[in-house]
């Protein structure tokens, strides 16, 4: 195999397992601005999977299997939302809590849901490829050899970063929220709603990236087909020090480093498989730890809001 060949496997392997950590992360990142975090993205993700190869498989329309894992990431969202904005319980204690039981909901769905056997071809997208652009080295095959799925992941992740970045209006006013709920609910922002909002939306993009996962990569649904991936994703935006440009790229690069185990030995790297598997978890480790740059969280980032309060 050549070297050009080798290199358009990785780099297609490394942006079709980023794709999914691009959509959730693009959510979560508007969310964390706010000031909520949400460390059920994987529950979120793993809902919408289930979700996604339930709708597809009971209607045969992988179109519909979409709507349903949309759906799924809402609610999941709405039930996020109302615990850490309206209740105000612990962001992290509610997220941990809330990935195991989506764990056991959605195993405990799939026994019921899927005769032996069927649950591993389900109705689901196939790669298009864009004429003359998918012939370019390289990067053709990954950017251009994608599933409607995987065009629409681009465009909502593009949407998201020009609509709320940091020179929007919605973009700034989750910043203000984020840095001080307080001073911004005197000012006359509605904390609140955009903070529900702000979760909310990262249920759909998370919806949308498990549905990535069961419809467009494997076309099935199996236990706890996430992985940790929902993790990857919150780990992106800290990377990212809660900008966008620097998060896609923390996306990618967390892409290419699962990729790597599969193409390792073309490359003639003979590593251990444990830490192939473990790679992307590591230089995660890392990219949080400070050692690569250090960064300040949103001020209030996990803290409650309570009007009066100071």
């Amino acid at each position: 195999m050549s070297t050009e060949q080798v290199l358009t496997e990785l780099a297609s392997g490394g942006v079709r397992l980023a794709v999914p950590l691009l959509l959730a992360s693009s959510g979560e990142l508007v969310s964390e601005r706010a000031g909520v975090l949400n460390l059920s993205v994987e529950g979120m993700m793993l809902t919408g999977a289930f979700a996604g190869a339930a709708g597809s498989y009971t209607t045969g329309s992988a179109a519909a299997g979409v709507l349903c894992a949309l759906i799924a990431g809402l609610l999941f969202a709405a039930v996020q939302a109302l615990l850490s904005v309206t209740l105000r319980a612990d962001q992290i204690v509610t997220g941990i809590t809330a990935n195991a039981l989506a764990l056991g909901a959605t195993t405990y769905g799939a026994r019921l849901l899927f005769p032996e056997g069927t649950g591993d071809s389900v109705a689901g997208f196939d790669p298009v490829a864009v004429p003359l652009l998918h012939e370019l080295p390289v990067l053709g095959p990954a950017l251009f050899e994608q599933t409607a799925l995987g065009y629409l992941a681009f465009a909502v992740a593009g949407a998201l970063a020009l609509l709320l970045s940091r020179r929007t209006g919605p973009g700034l006013m989750a910043d203000a929220i984020g840095e001080d709920a307080t001073a911004a609910d005197r000012s006359g922002l509605p904390v609140a709603a955009v903070r529900y909002a702000a979760v909310l939306l990262t249920g759909v993009t998370a919806g949308l990236a498990g549905a990535q996962l069961s419809l467009a990569e494997v076309h099935a649904f199996s236990d706890n087909m996430t992985g940790g991936i929902g993790y990857l994703a919150v780990i992106a935006v800290i990377a990212g020090r809660w900008r966008g440009g620097p998060a896609i790229v923390a996306c990618l690069f967390f892409g290419l480093a699962q990729a790597l185990q599969f193409v390792a030995p073309t490359l003639g790297l003979h590593l251990p498989s444990p830490l192939l598997v473990t790679l992307p978890y590591v230089i995660a480790l890392l990219a949080v730890s400070g050692l690569v740059g250090r960064s300040r969280a949103p001020s209030g980032l996990t803290v409650p809001f309570v009007r009066g309060a100071r």
